[in-house]
């Protein structure tokens, strides 16, 4: 029997994570079903079939030294580098060019979009984001809710060369009406943020998420968990302070030292937040520093910083499909899984060596 447009059914077997149970699937018409399909070719045996990884913070069609990749070549290379890694769906976090005509391509992972970078003028990296007065925020943010995949993303701290250090882009009435209008528009809001200023009035106005986070307090983590409010603190990034704070030294020696210390704290911040209650959520910040296809690496860090393994790995797979509405391995879902030959649980390292790929019911590598 054959499934969508001739493609031939599939039969897999092995330990299906989260729940831990060796059982047989098949995929029909591009979707999972636990009932036997007849002349199904058995394509993995014996392995751990992990539900299709997310990257929940990408930037796809953000180039090296943040140029935006304007040609859908450019954009395949990148999305291909995250399936390779087994990284099945993307929140893109923020975008400068418009990358739905990938949509169009079964063999790229699923992309979930949260629009434009909204900024303050002058205070983010130059061509990425739309660069707005405190006064336009609310209305762009509906804007870029309609234009995204029910995500929003705000710079809510960077740099202001007036201080010579990190400080909030907007007020608190900014904030409010902002994150107001886009839960109006049915869509989510995340923030940029690496200092500490800018987080109170994001988590008392609601947003949704926090990027990176590595400014986040023991009493603002604490608010975090009685909202529900995520946090994708993007370890591979982080690790990058010691170079931002080098680089900016000689100009502003408060912002190199912030880095520094923001740096140092990382770990201790992510294990505090996790052992709050505060959803983790696993994000490399692939595009302009940091190349596609590292999750196995956030992950890892995340393991490092003082995550369970299995709590890491759900970070990157189940619980981040649950939190941007995908489906897992059941019944009906769409088949995006990956078989590993080892228990990833018990061997992080075992992410970085897909035996399998299925996305979309098609073996793809």
């Amino acid at each position: 029997m054959t499934g969508r447009a001739g493609e031939q059914a599939l039969h897999l077997s092995g330990v299906v994570l989260p729940a831990g149970e060796h059982r047989d699937l098949w995929v029909h018409d591009g979707r999972i079903t636990f009932e036997p399909v007849p002349g199904a070719e058995t394509v993995a045996r014996g392995g751990w079939l992990v539900p299709g990884l997310v990257d929940a913070h990408c930037h796809v069609g953000i180039g090296r030294g943040g140029v935006p990749v304007a040609d859908l070549a450019g954009l395949r290379q990148q999305a291909l580098a995250e399936r390779a890694a087994g990284v099945l769906a993307l929140r893109d976090c923020g975008s400068p060019v418009d990358t739905r005509a990938l949509d169009d391509e079964p063999d790229l992972p699923r992309i979930v979009r949260a629009g434009r970078h909204l900024a303050a003028p002058r205070r983010y990296l130059p061509g990425l984001a739309v660069e707005l007065d405190p006064a336009d925020l609310a209305a762009e943010v509906r804007v870029q809710a309609r234009r995204g995949d029910g995500w929003v993303k705000l710079v809510g701290d960077w740099i202001d060369r007036g201080v010579g250090d990190l400080a909030p882009e907007w007020p608190a009435d900014a904030v409010a009406a902002a994150i107001a209008a886009a839960h109006e528009e049915g869509a989510r809001v995340t923030a940029h943020t690496f200092g500490t200023d800018a987080l109170p009035d994001l988590i008392r106005a609601g947003i949704d998420c926090v990027e990176h986070g590595t400014g986040l307090t023991e009493e603002l983590v604490g608010e975090m968990a009685a909202r529900g409010t995520a946090v994708v603190p993007t370890l591979v990034n982080v690790a990058s302070f010691p170079d931002f704070a080098a680089a900016g030294e000689k100009r502003f020696p408060a912002y190199a030292s912030t880095m520094r210390r923001l740096h140092a704290s990382s770990g201790a911040v992510v294990r505090a937040a996790y052992e709050a209650g505060v959803p983790v959520f696993a994000g490399t910040d692939a595009g302009g520093g940091i190349d596609h296809g590292r999750i196995a690496d956030e992950v890892r860090a995340l393991a490092a910083a003082g995550l369970p393994a299995e709590a890491a790995l759900a970070a990157a797979s189940w619980a981040a499909r649950s939190w941007l509405g995908l489906a897992c391995i059941e019944e009906g879902a769409p088949a995006d899984l990956v078989v590993h030959d080892t228990d990833p649980r018990a061997d992080l390292d075992t992410l970085t060596r897909p035996q399998l790929i299925v996305l979309r019911g098609r073996v793809v590598g």
